[in-house]
């Protein structure tokens, strides 16, 4: 049947108006597979303290990891020396900028990085603490090691190896930032009880491996009688480890140390090293950003979500649990 040109001309007017409602349709379901429309993905910057060691690697792996599990565009940014706390203040000024949906900040100087943390809430932009805490009450929640109890674990060890009446060196890492100075704190405050023990010197390496090697040598030199020593981190760990094995004193001067980097498996296993606090880095990663995509929904958090440590020795480093955390690589 054949139309009059009339009434072809009254459907061709009708014809925009009858393909509104499908262009709309077609719209709604592109928006539905394409996230950047629909905000699926959110972006969380990640700054840490350093941009090198097994400690951040494994902190990094853990992240990512979470980062796949909940649809996270994850930016990890870190300055290449813990001690600069200015490049940290930078990339935080830097990722406010960029208005991600959170921030995770391992801030390298308690004081130094809470006036830039504020700054974040005036652009709605939750933080989330981890590894080492910051000055601001900001702040959603510290994911990472009871540090204070760390120090304490290492030094009831040290106490039960050297007894009560010694002499002890500490070589901290970077004053001023909190987890380095609850450690330190933790550890002073347990060797207090026995008047018998005396803390000779404590030493800042700033996280430099030879910058703990020179410390450590001055150490020993001018305190001889020297009996036990405790490194609290892994960088001061592996500096003082290889002072104390270069200069002869490997198991005479009894060591705790932090963390688990190779060397210093390698001393525990020769004695030279008695025992090793050795946080959880992965979890403290992937919990971490599992906080940032609550805080960035706007769930509550717990104020902390701690991540537990282990005192590692010969005696128990075979167990499964400790191998897991000691070789964080094999899978």
């Amino acid at each position: 049947m054949l139309l009059k040109w009339s009434e072809c001309l009254r459907i061709s007017r009708l014809l925009p108006l009858l393909l509104i409602p499908v262009v709309i349709l077609l719209a709604s379901c592109t928006s539905a597979v394409n996230p950047q429309h629909e905000r699926n993905v959110l972006v969380v910057d990640m700054i840490v303290k350093l941009d090198r060691g097994d400690y951040w690697r494994t902190i990094r792996m853990g992240a990512e990891v979470a980062a796949k599990e909940y649809n996270v565009q994850l930016n990890y940014m870190a300055p290449s020396n813990e001690n600069d706390f200015r490049d940290q203040i930078m990339l935080m000024e830097e990722a406010i900028a960029r208005r991600p949906d959170a921030i995770i900040l391992s801030a390298s100087d308690y004081e130094a990085l809470g006036q830039v943390t504020d700054r974040s809430s005036y652009y709605d932009i939750p933080v989330v603490s981890m590894d080492s805490e910051v000055a601001s009450t900001k702040v959603k929640t510290y994911v990472g090691t009871n540090n204070y109890e760390a120090g304490q674990k290492a030094a009831e060890r040290l106490v039960q190896l050297i007894g009560e009446n010694s002499q002890v060196g500490i070589v901290n890492f970077v004053k001023g930032a909190k987890n380095a100075d609850q450690r330190e704190e933790g550890f002073l405050d347990y060797v207090a009880r026995f008047p018998g023990i005396e803390v000779v010197d404590i030493q800042y390496c700033g996280s430099d491996e030879e910058l703990a090697y020179r410390l450590t040598k001055e150490m020993l030199a001018n305190y001889p009688g020297i009996d036990g020593l405790v490194s609290l981190s892994a960088e001061s760990s592996i500096g003082a480890g290889r002072a104390v094995s270069d200069l002869g004193y490997g198991g005479i001067v009894k060591m705790i140390t932090f963390d688990n980097p190779p060397e210093m498996l390698e001393l525990m296993q020769e004695d030279k090293v008695q025992a090793m606090v050795v946080q959880n880095p992965f979890n403290n990663g992937y919990l971490a950003v599992v906080a940032a995509v609550q805080a960035a929904r706007g769930e509550k958090l717990e104020d902390r979500i701690p991540t537990d440590t282990k005192l590692i020795d010969l005696d128990n480093m075979l167990w499964p649990e400790h191998q897991k955390l000691l070789f964080p690589f094999v899978q």
